[in-house]
């Protein structure tokens, strides 16, 4: 499914909805360049969850936990990880499956279990408007 929106109110309307489909088990991995929008639309899947702390990017920590409406949360970036490939210590949380997992760069970890994932692919257009790409979730738009 491809998507085209003109706004930030219209990326937190499409984060409502995507976090309304999550059942608290899901791994979502999200690709695009810097600045993107990757962690913008964390943020606003994380408010539709309602997750009290404010949602940051974990590039230096590679990555934050948060408790959600549907269970654990953890948020990773692996912009940090892109010549190691793998990190051992993630596993624990990329295979919790009683959390919802987003990792964003994850493209920068060989991991095989993102061929099961729910990938979006986040591209600038112009005028500040997103392309945003969703693969892995059958996702309706009013």
């Amino acid at each position: 499914m491809e998507i085209v929106l003109n706004t930030l109110e219209d990326i937190e309307k499409f984060a409502y909805k995507f976090a309304s489909l999550l059942k608290g088990n899901e791994l979502v991995a999200l690709s695009g360049s810097l600045g993107a929008g990757k962690t913008t639309f964390t943020k606003y899947v994380g408010h539709a969850l309602k997750i009290k702390e404010e949602i940051i990017s974990p590039t230096f920590n590679i990555i934050k936990i948060y408790d959600s409406c549907k269970g654990p949360f953890y948020h990773v970036d692996a912009y940090r990880l892109e010549n190691l490939g793998y990190d051992p210590v993630l596993d624990d949380y990329i295979f919790d499956d009683n959390a919802i997992k987003f990792i964003e760069w994850y493209n920068f970890l060989d991991e095989e279990i993102f061929d099961n994932a729910i990938k979006i692919h986040i591209t600038e257009l112009d005028n500040n408007r997103r392309l945003f790409k969703v693969e892995g979730l059958d996702i309706c738009i009013d």
